[in-house]
Formats: C-alpha cells, structure tokens, sequence
C-alpha cells in the first residue's frame, strides 16, 4: 500500500519527542555517508518509538555494522551542528537534486533518484524547504531540534526491507531503524520496557496459558480460541451486554455476509475493496441463467468479429466498425456484470451497513431516537499477510459494535455518554493513561479521501470538538485522518509497563445514514436524516484481549481469568477429598470457575502447578482445615494468606467475580 505524505500541518504537529527522532534520522544518514559516500537515501521520518531511513546501497547493512555508525553519529552529535532550513524555489531543489547534492554530503557524478521522486510530490504552491547539518543537506519540510547536540540518547535498533513509497513496483530498499531520546535514562527506561514487554508478548503467553492459536489448514490471521481464551470472552462480552443494557441499548443480530449491492451503497466498495476479502459468485438459475449465457454468447460473437476486424485493419483497428464493436463489447460487458451483481456476496468486513438496513426495516419517529443497536459481530477484513500480527492484526475479529441513531441535539449527550463508558472500562481495567486522538478531515481532499460536503463537516467536527471541551477528556487534534463519511476518535491507552495500544475508535457519521434513505419523522412531521455515532470501547476481542494479556501480564482479575479457582487437598484420603470436592461445587453452583487437583502429587508439586498454570486462588485444604472447617487461602504471585472460614472465603470469592474486583 503507497505511504501517504504527511501535509505541512501535521508536520507543524509534531511532538517535541518527533522532532529530536526526525533529526536522529538526518544524524543517520549524516554518519552513513561518512562510511558509504555512494549511499541513495530516500525518506526518512519519525514513527512510532523511533526513526527509520531507507537506504539505497549495495553494501548489505547488518547488526554487526550498528557499532560503526553509531560511533559516526556521536561525532555528528558532539559536533553541535545548527539544523538550518533553507527555502529554495522548485527549480533550485531540482538542480540541486540532479547534481546529487539533497541526501548528501557533496555534490555526486549521479543525480539523487528518491529525492527528485519526493520533490515531485510536492504540491504546487507549497513552500520548498531543505535542511542543513554540517556538510548534510536534505529535502525536507521538518521540524527539527535546533541543534545535533540536542539529541541526548540514541540506539539503532533493527534492519528491515521496504519499497521505495510503499509500492511494490518500486525499487526495494533498506530500512535502517532506530531510537532516540532526550537523554540516557528514558532511553535505559525504554528498553527495561522493551524486555519486560517480551515476557508479557500476547502470543507466547497466549499459547502457554492455551488462550487461542493458529493453524495453517484454517489460514493465517484467523485465530482459534481454546476453552480458556473463550472464557476472556464471554467474561467481556458479559461486561459489554450488562453495561449496554443499563445504557438503553438495544441487541441485534446480523449475517456474517451480504449482497454487493449494500456495499456499493454504503460506499465501502469501491473505496474499502483492498480491505475485503473477494467476492463469491454465486450462479445464476432460471429464467436469469439463460439470459446470463445467451448474453456470454453475443459476447464471444462480438469478440471474433472485433478480432477479424483487427486482423484485416492492423492499421487502424479501433476506427469504424471496430470502434462500434468496442462499444458493443462494453455495453454487455456492463449488462452481464448488472445480472451477476445480485448474486455477487462478500464476507462482512463491517456492521454498520447491516445495522442501516435494521433502521431502515421500520418507520422511525423523532420519539424512537435516540435508537441504540448494539451486537458483538463477527467482521473478515483481508489484511496483508505481512502486516498480520498475533492477535493485534487478524483476519476474523469479533467486534464490541454498536451505532446510535440520533438528533443533532442528541448528539452531545450521547457522545458524551460513549465517552463516560470508555471511562468506567478503564477504571475497571486499571488503564490509568490514555489518550482520544481526534482525527479531522484536509478541506483540500474533499470529494477524494472525504465526502464532499463542507457544511457538515464543519458541524459534526465543531460538536465532537466541544463534547471534548467540555467533558475534560485528554485529547490530541489530528488532521487528515478521518473516516470518509465523518470525523472519528481513535482511542489509545497505556498498559501497566507504558507501552501503547490502540484499541477502539468512535466515528460520527453524518453521510451514510443518507445513502440508505434512513429518515424519521420529526416533530413538524417532516422526514429528517440522523446522525449515526459508531464506536466499539472493547474494540475487538481479538486486539483488546491482546492487550489485556500484556497488561496483565496472564494474571488476570479473579473474575477475568480463566481458572479463578482451584482446590489442593494435602493429601488422597476419602474425607479430604470429599471436603474439596464440597468446597468445589459450591464455587461451581456460584458460577465460579472452579477446579481440584486430586492428583497424587505432593502439596508443593499442586502448588507450582498452580502456580504455573496461573491460576488465581488457590485453596489449600488439610486436616486442619476439615475439622476446622476451613480452608488456608493462596492467590497466584502473592503467596499464602492463612487458614480462614470456608464461608466466609466462599462468599469472599463469589462478590469479588460478581463485582469485578481488580
């Protein structure tokens, strides 16, 4: 998929940490070429935790040749070189460009390719920039730190391959990645984070605890979820439906595929195609079918007759006859592909064109809104095989979906309301950092990226914008990443150890709603449009449950993980047994998931089992404990907590679950 270029007001956006990464990325490139004069450099930006450039070289650049660079780097740093911009017309950037002088130390006997190719991006009318370190001079629009010397710490992380833009017809190139900092110990601080986020990787605890995996013959992206990682769901699920029904929602159902037809209606095709997985054509029966083949025929007809036209016209084969028949050939091409199109199914990649059509199902009265349908449903979305990740990045997800049908004088306190319930599931999962990103539409890509409707963009951006105010939710303005149909919120937290996650977003829907003809009747008994808030604050199962295995680390709250209980009796004597069996179905009859070891095991082997298997409580039952009738209480990663009343340990256990007790 082709990079987007960044516009210049984003760039005016960017953090102060994106600042000092964009200049550790000319500080790179500045010590490569010291060690690689020849070397083609392409772009190279902030991202993510870091910086990358990609390098056009033949030399293969590995791990092993980090040491050298980085000891270029910190020559480039402790010289203290001023990052000057430098305005220049189109055609000095060009020149300059054909000399070999942008990504460069000195002018070259060969032009710089990747530069000319950026410079070509620039649009019209847009302010030409370079900036300047030392001997480097490169094309860019910035922003910079004011000085090399103000980059305190950085580390070269990674080797990867990429095309030149993103596109695969583009020459490959190599990504050298790195990280910078503003000094040595949030740098130190990062990788402590980094090796404690390989401990807590969703996908190696996932298959210890035996959450989910994935298997060939069932196709990559497409996790299956074991009886444990089920449990995760249906616990949020439970937590979703009980949360939304206190909220007035209302539970719907939809298939899992649909008619093109509703697609094409709701915009998704052609714009969303790259993201779906392929049609399944169905075949045609009946009075249809015949109709479908006697076209085929007249079709293969016209296309002899056009070949035999160009046979004996070479020359001109597209003029007179041949040009009639061309137009013959379109026009069936067209009817053929209209007669097809009903029986033309794709795999749902979104609810939301099946949640209009349930809108649209009755008539619909001002007194009916706000209108809130709710579903955990199943979408299939083809993401590119290098880009699928674990649970983050799959290929069937199952979605906290829900779209509110409302007024414009609606829109605040319901919007507001979306925004309370985001609150109560962080406080509920302990997500103490977070952060809206409020994405917008460019004015300037209306009627391409966006609808072409300037007025309600305004609106809806002005009364999402305010709800933010107003409520005192952290949030950051982006530009030029809104949804097509309205402005969105992409939702990102924090786990326990600081590392980020984007796991929801809210999108305000002002453009749809019209395309499927979705009216009510209002007040003065004149049909109006709603508006449509979608948003999904558990996201999908798939990314929020991976989050949650970092976050915790596998050990989940009593009432989230999946063995909350098991009972170990110090030994295999009827009595003993018979008692943990009765403390175990007593949990059971609560609802608890609870288990017993009646394994000949020692009581140290069940407890490192236990242990192991991350299980939260673990109750230890002796003779003691018999005639006392009591139990000795053990939470996962805490230790022992004594002997207590069974009762009173039961009923302990049974309000923590049902309150959802971190």
């Amino acid at each position: 998929m082709a990079e987007e270029r960044k516009s210049l007001e984003q760039r005016h956006q960017m953090s102060d940490i994106e600042r000092l990464r964009h200049s550790a990325a000319h500080v790179l490139a500045t010590a490569i070429l010291r060690i690689w004069p020849e070397a083609q450099f392409a772009a190279g930006p902030p991202v993510e935790n870091g910086f990358y450039y990609d390098i056009d070289l033949k030399h293969r650049i590995t791990p092993e040749d980090f040491a050298q660079i980085e000891a270029e780097m910190k020559k480039e740093v402790k010289a203290n070189n001023v990052f000057e911009r430098i305005v220049v017309s189109r055609a000095e950037a060009l020149e300059l460009a054909n000399k070999g002088r942008l990504g460069a130390l000195t002018e070259r006997g060969a032009p710089s390719p990747f530069k000319i190719g950026n410079l070509e991006e620039i649009p019209e009318g847009e302010e030409i920039s370079l900036y300047k370190n030392g001997d480097f001079i490169d094309l860019c629009a910035g922003p910079h730190v004011m000085r090399t010397g103000n980059i305190g710490a950085f580390k070269l992380t990674h080797v990867a391959s990429a095309y030149y833009k993103g596109d695969e017809k583009n020459p490959q190139l190599q990504r050298i990645y790195g990280t910078a900092f503003k000094n040595k110990t949030e740098m130190e601080a990062y990788f402590t984070m980094l090796e404690e986020a390989k401990k807590r990787d969703h996908r190696k605890l996932g298959k210890e605890m035996e959450l989910f995996c994935f298997d060939d013959d069932v196709g990559p992206g497409l996790p299956l979820w074991m009886p444990n990682g089920t449990v995760l769901i249906e616990e949020l699920e439970a937590l979703a439906k009980e949360t939304e029904f206190a909220a007035g929602y209302d539970r719907v159902r939809t298939p899992h595929l649909a008619r093109e037809n509703m697609y094409l209606t709701s915009g998704h095709l052609p714009y969303y195609a790259e993201s779906m997985f392929p049609p399944m054509q169905l075949s045609l029966d009946g009075a249809a079918a015949t109709q479908d083949q006697e076209l085929r025929n007249a079709y293969t007809q016209l296309h002899d007759q056009l070949r035999e036209h160009t046979l004996a016209n070479p020359d001109r084969p597209l003029t007179g006859r041949g040009e009639e028949l061309a137009k013959e050939i379109d026009a069936l091409e067209k009817k053929i592909d209209a007669l097809n199109a009903g029986n033309r199914y794709y795999l749902k990649a979104m609810n939301c064109p099946h949640h209009h059509k349930i809108f649209g199902a009755v008539p619909r009265s001002y007194r009916d809104l706000p209108l809130r349908l709710a579903e955990y449903g199943t979408c299939y979305r083809y993401e590119q095989s290098g880009e699928l990740f674990g649970l983050m990045r799959v290929r069937s997800m199952q979605m906290n979906d829900a779209h509110i049908y409302c007024t414009e004088e609606q829109f605040e306190s319901e919007f507001n309301a979306v925004n309370e319930m985001y609150l109560k599931y962080f406080k509920i999962f302990g997500i103490d950092k977070y952060l809206m990103r409020f994405s917008t539409h460019d004015p300037a890509k209306l009627g391409q990226k966006f609808v072409d409707a300037p007025e309600l963009w305004k609106k809806t951006e002005d009364m999402v914008r305010n709800v933010l105010i107003r409520s005192g939710i952290n949030f950051v303005e982006v530009p030029n990443e809104a949804a097509f149909y309205g402005p969105k919120i992409d939702v990102q937290v924090w786990s326990a150890i600081g590392r980020e996650f984007t796991i929801a977003t809210n999108q305000v829907d002002f453009a749809v709603p019209s395309r499927f003809g979705l009216v009510y009747k209002d007040r003065d008994n004149t049909e109006k449009t709603p508006l449509c808030i979608h948003r999904a604050p558990l996201g999908t199962h798939e990314r929020f449950i991976g989050f949650l295995i970092e976050h915790y680390a596998g050990n989940f709250p009593l009432w989230l993980a999946p063995i909350q209980v098991r009972v170990l009796p110090i030994g295999d004597e009827e009595p003993l047994v018979e008692y943990a069996r009765g403390i175990q179905a007593e949990l059971r009859a609560a609802g608890i998931r609870a288990e017993i070891d009646a394994s000949s095991n020692n009581i140290k082997g069940k407890v490192l089992h236990a242990e192991q298997s991350k299980v939260h409580t673990m109750l230890v039952v002796g003779h003691r404990d018999l005639e006392a009738g009591a139990v000795s209480v053990r939470l996962h990663g805490k230790g022992a907590l004594g002997a207590k009343p069974r009762a009173e340990v039961i009923a302990d256990i049974i309000a923590s679950a049902k309150e959802r007790r971190a």
